[in-house]
């Protein structure tokens, strides 16, 4: 959404009959996930995409269909569609848009303001039956609604987009109600993840730099000012000149937190790892070989740490990748925080039985 939200606003300024395509669904392979949007005016302009290409241009027909008749509508296209040849997806799919008239309405504000703010928001969006399509709201992070698509179905849904906020990503709900049962498409916004690198490590100049390609927000602390300097960490969002575990102090990580502990060296070790497993961090990853970790555990059960708890210490750090150089090190790093925050085994995708963006 963020891709599209200044020229929304500029089109609004200056008073653009807009439409808005979101991408509520995808079946097999599909070039955009679902949640991409594809924004267009009645003067022709046009921003971001839902197919890559494939079907924008008749996807702007019928934006205008909906700006001339003032209903939402929902537009499926793939394979097996009449119009195959002209606007199917190349890839084989086939998706489902929903499209509306576009208004800046305080649903859209909420969650605008949310994800300015860098703070968690879900948006629920009704697809079926007819009378209820395109009727919204808002759930922010804490618990307020804003709009509503039924009284009897709002808490259920509000519900489904809570459980939800943390991943991030989509889903469609099929509730009950009324004689039948309705659709409703849940979009979820979490704030960017925080990555903590503890040790400023010439591995943790790439790991920084990656990890900010990748949408992190990045803390870099050491207590050492020649290595904690801007110069060495200039993608950083902060570099932080302290002890860890003062600069971690209580409330500090959330659960999109992810402390990676670069140090080794355990008077700085230690007291990181106790205040990070004391809080909800998303991962903790600490360098060091696998001696160097049964030393930490036993230290870290005799402050009272359970087994269950010192499982939650990635050590030594990393897929296995063959790493050798820094930035390799970095990859390997980044590549399994990104497996235990989408919850793979990180396994090659070859071996995968099943569709490669099915769920597991």
């Amino acid at each position: 959404m963020k891709e599209i939200l200044l020229d929304l606003d500029r089109w609004q300024q200056e008073g653009e009959e807009t439409a808005l395509a979101t991408l509520v669904r995808g079946y097999g392979s599909s070039p955009r996930p679902p949640g991409a949007r594809l924004g267009v005016t009645r003067s022709g302009r046009m921003t971001g995409s839902v197919s890559g290409g494939c079907v924008e241009n008749d996807l702007f027909e019928r934006a205008m269909q909906v700006l001339d008749e003032g209903d939402p509508a929902l537009v499926q296209y793939g394979i097996s569609d009449e119009l195959a040849f002209e606007v199917g997806l190349s890839c084989g799919g086939s998706i489902e848009v929903f499209v509306e008239p576009f208004q800046a309405d305080p649903v859209w504000q909420a969650v605008r303001e949310a994800v300015e703010g860098q703070r968690p928001a879900a948006l629920a969006i009704a697809l079926a039956p007819t009378s209820l399509l395109g009727r919204k709201f808002a759930i922010l992070e804490d618990g307020t609604r804003v709009g509503s698509i039924d009284g009897d179905l709002d808490e259920q849904v509000a519900e489904e987009a809570r459980s939800l906020l943390l991943e991030g990503g989509t889903q469609i709900v099929n509730l009950p109600w009324g004689d039948g049962e309705c659709s409703i498409y849940i979009e979820a916004f979490p704030p960017p993840p925080h990555l903590f690198i503890v040790g400023a490590t010439h591995a943790a100049i790439p790991l920084c730099r990656i990890a900010k390609e990748l949408g992190f927000r990045v803390t870099v602390i050491d207590a050492r000012s020649l290595f904690a300097s801007r110069e060495r960490f200039p993608e950083a969002d902060e570099v932080i000149r302290a002890w860890p575990d003062d600069a971690l102090d209580e409330g500090t990580l959330d659960a999109y937190s992810h402390v990676v502990i670069l140090t080794h060296d355990s008077k700085f070790d230690l007291p990181t790892l106790a205040r990070a497993l004391r809080s909800p961090a998303r991962y903790i990853g600490a360098m060091g070989s696998k001696g160097t970790h049964e030393r930490r555990k036993n230290e870290l059960s005799k402050q009272g740490f359970s087994e269950e708890d010192l499982a939650r210490i990635r050590a030594p750090i990393g897929l296995d990748l063959g790493a050798r150089s820094p930035e390799e090190m970095a990859l390997a790093i980044l590549a399994e925080i990104l497996a235990v925050r989408y919850g793979r085994e990180a396994n090659p995708l070859s071996k995968k039985k099943t569709a490669i963006h099915a769920e597991v």
